[in-house]
């Protein structure tokens, strides 16, 4: 399962110092790599959604990007392609890395890895962990976040990052 995965840990100037599994880097919440990637509209939109509530961190709340762990071994942006394709069924041509940047709350510390890549469909939502998508511009989005939980690492790093009209 998810929980016997293997995740490099790695030091604030991202050298693995370990590797171990998805469970034991959760359990103590240990720094690891991550990517995230948003999704926008040939009409400048982006695509948001709300996590399913089956997720072992932040289930249920919305969030602007696809992303996820980067598995043990695996590089940034291979792992990028690797979520787009199994959270949204999205083969991407063309992916923009934005910047990179740490992250740390009660529940993760990460070190994250932002892109983006424009697509306007279809979505196959292959591995079950999105439970509803919206387009959404920044006046929508920021009612979204207004009114609803948002995922917060991607909120720190990503929507800074994001020109969004």
């Amino acid at each position: 399962g998810a929980g016997t995965e293997l995740v490099d840990i790695v030091d604030d100037d991202d050298h693995v110092i370990a590797t171990v599994t998805r469970a034991e880097m959760r359990a103590g919440r240990l720094q690891h790599r991550a990517v995230s990637i948003a999704v926008l509209g040939t009409d400048g939109r982006l695509l948001a959604h709300r996590r399913a509530d089956t997720k072992d961190v932040w289930p249920g709340m919305w969030d602007i990007a696809a992303g996820g762990v980067v598995n043990a071994g695996e590089d940034y942006e291979p792992a990028a392609r690797r979520e787009l394709a199994e959270e949204l069924g999205v083969q991407a041509h063309h992916l923009v890395h934005l910047g990179q940047g740490r992250y740390v709350d009660d529940a993760v510390a990460m070190i994250g890895r932002g892109y983006f890549t424009v697509h306007d469909g279809p979505f196959t939502f292959t591995d079950g962990e999105i439970a509803e998508v919206r387009w959404v511009d920044r006046a929508a989005l920021d009612a979204l976040m207004a009114s609803e939980r948002f995922v917060p690492d991607n909120v720190a790093l990503l929507l800074p990052l994001l020109d969004l009209r």
